[in-house]
């Protein structure tokens, strides 16, 4: 018999990631976009024809399967809240699991924690602040080589980090958000503003390349949003590096030093800034974290 199959399935507000492993190779790695948002019936349907094309590429059963995902799923197994894609609030997203994959060991967890954790492993640091930017922004701690809080106790949900107080509207609820400061669309909307027209990310990528004054001005109103959030980090468990990742941030290498300087400028007396770098993942990071999930729970780690 061979080497047994893990997948991670990384849930995402826009796409959906898969990677399949068996032992240290990986055998395939394909993604999907979500079609037009209608229903959570609908989007678990175009994710059951998707898992099942996934199968017969690779011919063979899964052993165990692990799933991050973005919006906060209770202890009963049930969707308590996803505010990107509010429609899938109630979903019993464990009896949908197992119902797609009933050969396997199914476990799901927050996507930032697991992003986290894959990072953490990847570039041996076992302090560390992970903040994935993307539709959203999520993020995950570990500290002492563990994700912080921990299974069980709730997710580290950095991109709810309130930043300004009264600032604009979160899809929480609350304003100031980080979330709502310095994630992909929000970024790509002050620049938009800015600009007076349009802008899309591959519009934004090039004019900041160019040095457009206004897509200079976009990002700075977010890397300062995200040079606050870990400044209150920092004060508070003292991690040994800042990464940052997520398919937002990957395409857009000024992120990280303007992320760097904010933090230089914020830095209290007797403290040196946190070091930043880029993800060591770049957008992988809560894909591969979903792998790691599946190989825990297969070998009974989680349960």
């Amino acid at each position: 018999m061979g080497t047994p199959y893990h997948l991670g399935i990384d849930v995402g507000g826009t796409k959906v990631a898969f990677r399949v492993e068996s032992g240290s190779a990986c055998i395939e790695e394909t993604s999907f976009s979500w079609g037009a948002r209608h229903s959570a019936e609908d989007d678990l349907a175009q994710l059951a024809g998707h898992v099942a094309r996934l199968r017969e590429r690779i011919g063979t059963p899964l052993e165990a399967v692990g799933v991050a995902m973005p919006g906060t799923v209770g202890a009963d197994g049930r969707v308590a809240t996803w505010p990107s894609r509010p429609e899938w609030t109630g979903v019993d997203l464990k009896t949908a699991l197992h119902s797609l994959f009933p050969e396997a060991a199914v476990a799901w967890a927050d996507d930032g924690d697991f992003g986290a954790l894959a990072e953490s492993r990847a570039s041996g640091c076992e302090n560390l602040l992970y903040i994935g930017i993307g539709t959203g922004i999520g993020g995950g701690l570990v500290l002492g080589g563990v994700p912080c809080p921990g299974l069980g106790r709730g997710s580290f949900e950095i991109g709810h980090v309130i930043v300004e107080m009264g600032g604009v509207r979160c899809v929480c609820g609350r304003r100031g958000c980080l979330q709502a400061l310095a994630s992909g669309p929000a970024t790509l909307r002050r620049a938009s503003l800015l600009r007076g027209a349009d802008v899309t990310y591959y519009r934004l990528q090039r004019a900041l390349r160019n040095g457009e004054p206004w897509a200079a001005d976009a990002l700075e109103g977010s890397t300062r949003a995200l040079a606050a959030a870990v400044t209150g980090v920092q004060e508070l468990v003292h991690p040994d590096r800042v990464l940052i990742g997520g398919g937002f941030a990957a395409g857009i290498p000024e992120i990280v030093p303007s992320v760097s300087g904010f933090l230089a400028d914020l830095v209290r007396q007797g403290q040196a800034p946190l070091p930043v770098e880029p993800a060591a993942l770049g957008g992988l990071s809560s894909l591969r974290g979903a792998v790691a999930l599946a190989g825990l729970v297969a070998a009974g780690e989680v349960p």
